[in-house]
């Protein structure tokens, strides 16, 4: 694959003409390059033609971090995950992302090729991302992240056909794997039929995992 850099984000584009592509957010504190070592882990077929986007989330400063800043998608303001959320910042951080979806389709790649990715916090604006985009989408990939419930909740567009995998850390101390089994209920009452996967780790991905994410990759865009 071939590496592309922009101020935004970290693009991998295969050796021929994309036709999918997998946007791929990543958790608090972290950048674009987060996950980009975990492309060729995947071994997806190059008949695949996958384009991976990383992108960066803005620099902010952090309330639970003491005010720091760092790269962010929307504050942590305590570790009250579903009941203290920033949603103007989660919101602010969905409609980016929203727009680099709307740009890989009119870059030609079809929304029914283009899958949405998030691990901690980039998993929560994934999910909202994807679950308002005005077309059907590959997939939804929920890595060790929550999905708390709005308190004027908005209509979901997203089709109920669309795949749907979640996965957790059974020892995750950052993000309880509670949350994760909160969120899969929500995409069950929703009408949804994720796929559930937890591992004996902490707040990270394992081996087991990335094996999980492949054969679940290779369906949604295979």
């Amino acid at each position: 694959m071939h590496k592309t850099q922009t101020p935004t984000a970290v693009i991998l584009e295969p050796s021929c003409e994309a036709s999918a592509c997998v946007i791929w957010l990543h958790g608090l504190g972290a950048d674009g390059h987060d996950f980009e070592g975990l492309v060729p882990q995947l071994g997806l077929p190059a008949a695949h033609s996958v384009r991976f986007v990383f992108p960066h989330a803005p620099v902010q400063p952090v309330t639970i971090n003491l005010g720091e800043s760092m790269r962010a998608w929307y504050d942590i303001r305590s570790m009250d995950l579903q009941a203290d959320v920033d949603w103007p910042g989660v919101d602010t951080s969905v409609a980016r992302v929203q727009q680099l979806m709307s740009e890989q389709v009119q870059a030609g790649i079809p929304a029914e090729r283009l899958l949405i990715a998030g691990f901690s916090q980039g998993g929560l604006v994934a999910l909202e991302a994807a679950m308002s985009f005005e077309s059907s989408l590959a997939g939804i990939l929920a890595l060790s992240t929550y999905w708390p419930q709005r308190p004027n909740p908005q209509t979901g567009v997203q089709p109920l056909t669309t795949p749907v995998m979640i996965a957790h850390g059974l020892y995750d101390p950052i993000c309880p794997c509670t949350l994760s089994e909160q969120t899969r209920q929500r995409c069950l009452e929703a009408g949804f039929d994720p796929l559930y996967h937890t591992y004996p780790m902490q707040h990270e991905v394992c081996a087991e995992e990335v094996g999980d994410i492949r054969a679940f990759l290779n369906k949604a865009l295979g």
